[in-house]
C-alpha cells in the first residue's frame, strides 16, 4: 500500500506545527493534485506573507499554469524581498524570460 506523499508532513505537523512545514506539506499536495492546489494552500497561509520563498513558489506555479502576467507580478514581489545576489539574478532571469 502506497502512502500519500504528504502523510509524513501530517505527522510532523502534530509534533512541530509551523507555517513553513505547512507550506512544505502544501508543496507535496500540489505534486499530487497540481499547481492550483498549492496556490490555494499558500494563499491561506497569511503567516508567510513576508516569506520570500512563498512568493517565488507562487510565481513559478503561475508560470507553470500559463498565467504569465500574474507570474510576473509575483516574481517582482519575490525580487523586492530577496536579499541574496544569486537569488536576485535568478529571479531577474525568470522575469526576463517571461517578458520575451
Amino acid at each position: 500500500m502506497r502512502a500519500e506523499p504528504f502523510a509524513l508532513y501530517d505527522v510532523l505537523l502534530q509534533t512541530e506545527p509551523s507555517p513553513v512545514i505547512r507550506l512544505n506539506r502544501a508543496v507535496a499536495v500540489a505534486m499530487q493534485d497540481g499547481p492550483a492546489a498549492l496556490i490555494d494552500a499558500i494563499n491561506k497561509e497569511g503567516e508567510l506573507a513576508d516569506y520570500q520563498w512563498v512568493h517565488s513558489t507562487k510565481a513559478d506555479l503561475y508560470r507553470r499554469l500559463g498565467r504569465i502576467p500574474k507570474a510576473l507580478e509575483v516574481y517582482g514581489k519575490a525580487l523586492e524581498m530577496s536579499q541574496l545576489e544569486p537569488e536576485k539574478r535568478f529571479l531577474q532571469r525568470r522575469i526576463q524570460e517571461l517578458k520575451e
